[in-house]
């Protein structure tokens, strides 16, 4: 079905760095100023019945626009708070993001932006926005149709005419425009013919609703490099792990098992691990294949990973188990909540 539009009041832009901005310099691609001039520029181009038809915007530059490559959490919390300042005098967000990470920050935004009532939708581009052939147009297009939606009520990524849920996306390719896919989750929404559709029934306004309860934690708390990202290989052995794991600044791993969830037949590896959770980090175990959940115990080597006290991530992605990790390790909670929190589903991670 076509999505209903509010057009009372407007989408607001926040441009923060990224491909989308650049210009091409004699060093190669630098990120230009000027944006929202160049922008209604693009977009003055398209053809007059689609150009009619955008809802109004307003454009807010962050003061220091960043390629993404360069974002940390605090840089998610900045802009998670900068939403929460300025969502409830429009209709929706729309976000101009730099692509690297633009899952990991869209994964962020939705675990602080608990309960949203409206749209925050993050797209770029792969191409800037005055190349020939850019994606930049389209995509913001679509964004800003997106935005203006009031049945979606969530942090999504509108990229090469889909909509994702955006702590469900991954970034899937490094040159094409259809750069991002939704490995465990059916698309909320896309692009037919000139129309935005959403999806019945697919988005959280359809399963987790109620009041806004934005939960905008102080992440500089937490000391750079306390949540590590390890991923198994043939051969590892517990010193490697302890290397990580014994060091007092971790407070938290994602670990990339095999499969299911399995683990080498290693008791000094699963003593490892034993040890990290029991002195109180949060370790959160997730598939080293992008489709489906890890599940200890189908096989004997899963069940080291539930003996040792590991979460299940069950089929998040890295990004989601990542960034709820650092949601959860920056909230002022007992280790039980933590754990109890990181099990349940907050904004349809999982």
């Amino acid at each position: 079905m076509s999505a209903p539009v509010l057009e009372e009041r407007t989408v607001l832009v926040i441009y923060t760095g990224g491909t989308l901005g650049m210009i091409e310099t004699a060093r190669g691609l630098a990120p230009g100023g000027h944006i929202e001039a160049r922008l209604r520029r693009a977009l003055a181009d398209l053809p007059p019945v689609r150009r009619a038809s955008l809802p109004p915007f307003e454009v807010l530059e962050t003061d220091r626009p960043i390629d993404s490559s360069s974002a940390t959490p605090e840089d998610w919390q900045r802009l998670a708070s900068l939403v929460a300042h300025h969502y409830r005098q429009h209709a929706g967000i729309v976000i101009l993001h730099g692509t690297d990470t633009l899952a990991w920050t869209a994964s962020s935004l939705a675990f602080q932006l608990l309960g949203l009532d409206r749209p925050v939708i993050l797209t770029g581009a792969m191409r800037p926005l005055e190349a020939e052939g850019s994606d930049a147009v389209a995509n913001v297009e679509d964004a800003l149709r997106f935005a203006v939606t009031p049945r979606l009520q969530e942090v999504a990524i509108c990229f090469a005419g889909k909509l994702l849920r955006g702590c469900r996306s991954r970034k899937w390719r490094t040159r094409e425009a259809d750069a991002f896919t939704s490995p465990n989750q059916p698309l909320l929404g896309e692009r037919v013919d000139d129309e935005v559709v959403l999806y019945p029934g697919r988005g959280l306004v359809d399963h987790q609703r109620g009041a806004p309860r934005l939960e905008l934690a102080d992440y500089s708390a937490i000391p750079p490099g306390a949540i590590v990202r390890l991923a198994l290989w043939p051969g590892i052995q517990a010193w490697q792990l302890e290397a990580w794991l014994r060091d007092d600044r971790v407070k938290g791993v994602v670990l990339e098992a095999w499969g299911g969830g399995n683990l080498p037949d290693d008791p000094a590896l699963v003593g490892a691990l034993a040890r990290a959770s029991g002195e109180g980090k949060l370790l959160a175990a997730l598939s080293q294949c992008p489709h489906g959940p890890v599940a200890f115990g189908g096989y004997a080597a899963g069940r080291g990973l539930a003996d040792a006290g590991v979460l299940s991530a069950d089929d998040m992605t890295p990004e989601a188990t990542f960034t709820k990790l650092v949601h959860l390790l920056a909230l002022p909670l007992p280790e039980e909540e933590r754990r109890r929190r990181f099990l349940a589903p907050l904004v349809g991670e999982r």
